[in-house]
């Protein structure tokens, strides 16, 4: 298990890498929760994003996660005096690693605070979850991260 994180995070790195050079627009950070791991967003637009984590979760016998989103960005609901705090929503999807490899629909909603003059934000978020297979069922996760843009 620890062979296949190193060698996802390694290709994570190395396909990221000319994002990164290229705009800044790249986020790479923590998230902690419900999974707990590391943290992706590639702003796609002024108002969209690619989001994503390989992550563990701790709940009965833990287990390896991953996930992807498409996210919206409202800027307008909460004004701040310095920096920016949208609230987001979007779809995605998740693979849950153990026993039985899981696959579900994400729907996450959250705040995200982007500092004014530094390359960090902060976020919270509650994620309701539809788990597809092997079997249908309800769950949600909740996590509060940060993210370094390059």
């Amino acid at each position: 298990m620890a062979k296949k994180l190193s060698l996802l995070i390694v290709l994570l790195v190395f396909l990221c890498g000319p994002i990164m050079a290229q705009d800044k627009s790249f986020g790479l950070g923590i998230i902690l929760g419900e999974p707990t791991g590391i943290s992706l967003k590639l702003w796609t637009g002024e108002n969209s994003a690619i989001d994503g984590a390989a992550a563990w979760s701790f709940r009965e016998k833990g287990f390896f996660h991953i996930h992807f989103d498409y996210l919206f960005h409202n800027f307008s609901m909460f004004n701040v005096k310095k920096g920016r705090l949208p609230f987001y929503y979007g779809i995605g999807g998740r693979i849950r690693f153990e026993n039985e490899t899981k696959f579900g629909i994400r729907i996450p909603l959250g705040i995200a605070y982007i500092f004014e003059e530094a390359p960090f934000d902060i976020f919270l978020e509650i994620v309701p979850l539809l788990n597809l297979v092997p079997d249908t069922k309800f769950d949600i996760n909740a996590s509060i991260g940060f993210r370094y843009y390059f």
